[in-house]
């Protein structure tokens, strides 16, 4: 994969007055007929004190999610994208149809579809942006509490960018234990980082607000990762050119996925990404520790007879697989 730095931070213009248009919920689907009845319904609690419309990308579903989403939802702009394209080219198609609408759109709130907003989750993440920034910056990303599905364990959806020393203390301690100490894990587990606005070098993609004005800057979704780290690198993209990412501790949300088991092949496509994304900011001797470190993770969770580590692991023994192009 080729190297290339970070880009420059560059100024960021001083805040201007909120953009004009509703809010534009972008939910991307793949057989999500199970879970998107409930989404919709939640919708308007969710939403509540703002303008907004939704539009959903569905990656050619198998089940009757479409026929679903009209049924439910006959308002809703749908994008049918024609293949399993992957969650950044649905988000890119479902912005894409909502900058068509007339006047466009002030800020786009990305969700999956088992995400259950809790009331005015969306105002407190759209208002957020006009908030001061201490350092400087302004606020382009913002996400909520995220919950499991019992509606009261916090997930810890905020993460700290990719290190080797940070690979190395979650191979060693476990990503739980080491989040607590902000050089040797990525995860942010500092339960006061959760009871205050925090910003962080990414977050989770299950439910976050972009404003207009971010993702005019930084242009679309990175569709090379097909799934997984397509939010961490737009996040670190944002933070790049002067947008910051923000948790905003009154807004919540309930994901339903939130902790569930990944299966082999997604940890493995989780794992590969992570290093695909780091080799893109860092250079061949710095990525080769890095990779070294997840492997030594991935291997030691083997040995402890995980499955999903120990196909993750002989991906990332293989070159091969880390040129390959991610795909469903």
């Amino acid at each position: 994969m080729p190297f290339s730095r970070p880009a420059p931070r560059r100024p960021v213009p001083p805040a201007r007055a909120q953009a004009a248009g509703p809010v534009a919920v972008v939910v991307v689907t793949w057989n999500s007929a199970a879970v998107i009845p409930e989404f919709l319904a939640s919708l308007p609690e969710g939403m509540a004190g703002t303008d907004w419309r939704l539009v959903v990308a569905d990656n050619d579903s198998a089940d009757d999610t479409v026929d679903v989403v009209r049924s439910l939802a006959p308002e809703a702009t749908v994008v049918q994208t024609g293949r399993n394209a992957g969650y950044a080219a649905g988000v890119n198609a479902a912005l894409g149809a909502a900058a068509g609408w007339e006047g466009g759109f002030r800020a786009a709130l990305v969700s999956n579809p088992d995400v259950r907003m809790r009331r005015g989750c969306a105002k407190v993440l759209v208002d957020a942006f006009d908030a001061a920034v201490p350092g400087g910056g302004r606020v382009g990303i913002s996400v909520p509490l995220l919950y499991e599905e019992d509606g009261r364990t916090l997930l810890y959806s905020l993460r700290r960018e990719s290190r080797v020393t940070r690979a190395l203390g979650e191979a060693v301690l476990g990503n739980r234990r080491a989040g607590r100490f902000p050089r040797w894990s990525e995860l942010v587990t500092d339960p006061s980082a959760y009871e205050r606005a925090t910003v962080a070098d990414w977050a989770t993609g299950a439910l976050m607000a972009v404003s207009r004005e971010c993702l005019a800057a930084c242009g679309p979704w990175d569709e090379s990762f097909f799934l997984y780290s397509e939010e961490t690198e737009f996040c670190l993209r944002a933070r790049d050119r002067g947008f910051v990412t923000r948790l905003e501790p009154s807004a919540s949300a309930t994901h339903l996925g939130g902790d569930s088991q990944v299966s082999p092949r997604l940890w493995t496509l989780l794992t590969l990404n992570r290093v695909r994304l780091y080799e893109r900011r860092h250079g061949a001797a710095a990525t080769a520790a890095f990779r070294a470190a997840v492997l030594l993770r991935e291997t030691s969770r083997a040995v402890l007879g995980r499955p999903a580590s120990l196909a993750a692991a002989r991906a990332l023994a293989s070159r091969s697989a880390l040129r390959a192009t991610p795909g469903p």
